[in-house]
């Protein structure tokens, strides 16, 4: 039996239990949740499945050193220290990410400059020659955390972000992230035993996540490639034999409905769902949702509305009281859960929510809220002794570790637009606040994880501009299945390692 190691996987703030969960019925050992991490020990195979089949984590690290510092040259000395040989050779090219939280390290590029230098002077004392830098496409990706002066030096087995599942061929503007997509939907405890519905689909991606976890298809089968695969010992007929596993993937006998009033959005997110190859489980239509009208069969409905934020909308506030109206007398004997970042917009719902999550979407900290529709009185209800909350649902809202009590929200709109106005209208008065061309100062914000996740460093573009609709956002050198035949049959068997013309 293989010797069992210590990993980390990594997730998005609020979604650490869901992973934990994930790596519990995957029999990973020794689980631990930290802040947008958990820990676990597993074998090589369990890291391999990790990388393939956690719907939630977006990076499986497998630490090699954990040390204390508190400056870069004691950084420096205790990676050198290490014995490269293990992991490296002369022509080996790695590259070094780096995450610190700590007042000791102002950049977190040097300390990533620092473990670069402490490997190429290892090399050049011990052999007289170096291994290469290589940012793009490394043989090695090395990832540096520091917190406070605890330091921890790990492997990087994924390589791209798993997020990046590559069933996406096309975005529309802020795209919800996968991870978080499947996320939601493991919160609200849905398993494929009723209809889902996504009234503001966008893209596409809550449906796409929703029909693999009903399927039970695991989000790797689309995925390119793993930096483990690089490694000296990687063993490909193991992960050939973990991509082929259809064990886990069943029928779904109901239905998986998108809506988005834009057109645009419509086309594309019918093209990527034919592309992850599940046109058979998601039915797109395009439909205000002011037209939504109740169901004949049993549904939930999950959905991620604009804020306000990166998507604007022409009247906001009258969109979340047509959901509100919408939801009261056409979504009645159902739920519906709904991601939203501004308390007015919740207020405008008029519903009150049976729980609140706290979770982060990119640098904006939401609240996922679940709203029962009963067809009846809610004593009424209560007095049949029908279940309002499960005890699951009891448990996360008496959490002590949630958002701070009381928190500001985004200001409203009114003041914010004022608040921008009386802004541009004092830099128009001062020629100094001009840019070249005359044009009156704008602020503009764009947190760094929404320009990591929009930004395509391959293309050099930005994804979700309706100009960029028909283009791959990069080019494959292979495809996870056949075009020709149905991804997912039971006479599957595909060798990922084949190259295709």
């Amino acid at each position: 039996m293989e010797t069992e190691f210590e990993l980390i996987a990594k997730t998005f703030q609020g979604l650490e239990n869901i992973l934990a969960k994930e790596l519990t019925d995957l029999g990973a050992n020794n689980i631990q949740t930290g802040r947008r991490m958990v820990s676990f020990t597993g074998d090589k195979e369990l890291m391999y499945r990790a990388n393939f089949a956690l719907r939630t984590a977006i990076r499986i690290l497998k630490p090699i050193k954990h040390f204390k510092a508190q400056s870069a040259d004691q950084v420096y000395e205790a990676v050198k220290a290490i014995d490269w040989t293990q992991y490296l050779g002369n022509n080996t090219s790695f590259a070094v990410d780096s995450v610190v939280f700590s007042p000791d390290f102002r950049h977190s590029k040097f300390v990533a400059y620092k473990v670069k230098d402490a490997i190429v002077d290892f090399f050049r004392e011990k052999t007289g020659t170096r291994p290469n830098i290589s940012v793009t496409n490394p043989d090695l990706r090395l990832n540096i955390h520091i917190a406070d002066n605890d330091c921890t030096l790990s492997l990087d087995s994924s390589g791209e972000s798993l997020h990046r599942r590559g069933y996406r061929q096309e975005s529309v503007e802020a795209p919800l992230n996968e991870v978080l997509a499947a996320g939601m939907i493991l919160m609200t405890g849905w398993d494929g035993e009723c209809d889902l519905i996504d009234p503001m689909c966008g893209s596409g991606t809550i449906l796409i996540e929703a029909a693999l976890i009903a399927r039970g298809i695991a989000p790797g089968v689309f995925r390119k490639e793993y930096a483990f695969e690089k490694w000296a010992d990687f063993d490909k007929e193991m992960l050939d034999r973990i991509y082929n596993d259809e064990s886990n993937e069943r029928e779904f006998a109901h239905k998986i409905y998108g809506y988005d009033i834009n057109r645009n959005a419509v086309e594309i997110a019918t093209h990527n769902v034919k592309a992850a190859g599940l046109s058979k489980e998601i039915e797109i239509t395009q439909q205000d949702f002011r037209n939504f009208t109740q169901p004949t069969e049993k549904s939930i409905i999950i959905t991620n509305p604009p804020y306000g934020e990166r998507i604007s909308a022409p009247d906001l506030l009258g969109l979340y009281k047509a959901i509100g109206e919408r939801l009261k007398h056409q979504f009645l004997d159902n739920d519906a859960w709904i991601l939203s970042y501004r308390e007015e917009c919740f207020d405008e719902i008029g519903l009150k929510p049976s729980i609140k999550i706290p979770l982060y979407n990119g640098s904006l900290e939401c609240e996922f809220r679940k709203y029962q529709i009963f067809s009846g009185k809610y004593k009424d209800v209560r007095a049949e002794g029908r279940e309002i909350k499960t005890d699951e649902e009891r448990r996360q809202m008496a959490e002590k570790r949630r958002f701070k009590m009381h928190r500001d929200f985004k200001k409203s709109i009114d003041e914010e637009d004022e608040e921008d106005f009386q802004f541009k209208r004092r830099n128009f008065n001062d020629r100094d606040s001009r840019p070249r061309g005359g044009r009156p100062f704008e602020r503009r914000s764009w947190d760094d994880q929404e320009k990591r996740d929009s930004y395509d460093r391959r293309g050099g573009r930005r994804e979700g501009r309706s100009s960029d609709f028909g283009k791959k956002p990069y080019e494959r050198e292979r495809k996870p299945y056949d075009r020709e035949r149905k991804p997912f049959n039971k006479n599957r068997k595909y060798n990922r390692y084949d190259e295709e013309d």
